[in-house]
């Protein structure tokens, strides 16, 4: 039987944003000690080699202007470097180039398409990709939020021009709401977006007229899992069900766990295992269980790694 994929690379632990900062490499050592720890590694199908995303791939979702513009200030780092220039390049508040951000970025985006590949292709059952720097704030034309390449929406839009899927889902259980997502993929009827996240809150947004493809659940600070576990089965599921995605990805964010300070959601692993199954029972039903999952958020490490182990172990069946 085909196995549960975990895609990691070490060009991820290349990207940093300086001392302090919570999206840190740190994050990937955290989930790759646990899952050895407690054997889950054993289980999965490793794959620690894939390509760089082409530029054809990227602009899928992003134009050509706002990856020159990353590569402007990747050059202008490089170029620097030799006589002492600064170690990064802010794009704003929160969010910085380092030197090796771009790889990062790019090799992040060819880990969700390599993923894509392998599960479209019946080779996996599914995959969990570990990747750095996460990618669901990233508009069409703007890095933000710790996000640079909108790796889901990359991912989605190839499932669709290359497998000739004609209807996938994205869904986002991060703290924060996938703008990057919504913008890159609002209106385009081949794709449902659907996902819970703390209102109002950063970015502030997801609330005010989206699209018919966009079943956006805000719930308000301090939401306990089992009211999140019912809005969930309320309005995100049954939008699932009614479009009857060929392939589900998601956006795997762990900050609306309740040890996590960057959000005031309370979300456990329990809540975590729970959203899972229900996605992986949608997929079971209409995508022949098809399922690529991308890390997103998740700041605190431990709570991060705990709930990466139980995100995945219901993937693969443990």
């Amino acid at each position: 039987m085909a196995s549960t994929g975990y895609y990691i690379h070490r060009d991820f632990w290349k990207h940093e944003m300086g001392r302090g900062h919570p999206e840190c490499p740190q994050r990937l050592d955290a989930i790759e000690d646990r899952l050895l720890v407690t054997g889950v590694a054993d289980a999965l199908d490793r794959r620690d080699d894939m390509p760089l995303a082409t530029l054809a791939q990227i602009t899928r979702a992003h134009s050509a202007a706002h990856l020159e513009h990353l590569e402007a200030l990747h050059q202008r780092l490089v170029a620097d470097e030799g006589v002492g220039g600064p170690e990064h390049a802010q794009v704003d508040p929160d969010t910085a180039l380092n030197r090796g951000t771009l790889l990062a970025a790019r090799r992040a985006a060819g880990a969700a398409i390599a993923a894509t590949d392998a599960v479209a292709r019946g080779e996996l059952a599914n995959a969990f990709c570990a990747v750095r720097p996460p990618g669901h704030h990233a508009c069409r034309e703007q890095a933000m939020g710790f996000c640079f390449l909108n790796n889901v929406a990359i991912a989605a839009r190839h499932a669709l021009d290359e497998h000739g899927f004609s209807r996938v889902a994205v869904v986002d259980f991060d703290v924060h709401h996938g703008n990057g997502t919504e913008d890159i993929l609002s209106g385009d009827p081949r794709v449902l977006m659907t996902g819970i996240f703390q209102h109002p809150f950063y970015p502030f947004s997801g609330t005010e007229h989206p699209a018919e493809n966009m079943a956006n659940v805000p719930v308000p600070a301090y939401t306990k899992g089992m009211d999140v576990r019912e809005v969930f089965d309320m309005v995100c599921l049954p939008r699932l069900e009614s479009f009857r995605p060929q392939m589900i990805f998601v956006s795997a964010g762990f900050d609306a766990h309740r040890e996590d300070e960057l959000g005031q959601l309370g979300l456990n692993e329990n809540d975590y295992a729970w959203i899972t199954e229900r996605i992986r029972d949608v997929a079971r039903r209409h995508a022949k269980g098809r399922i690529v999952s991308l890390l997103e958020g998740g700041y605190h490490l431990d709570a991060l790694a705990r709930s990466v182990e139980t995100h995945v172990r219901v993937l693969a069946d443990l």
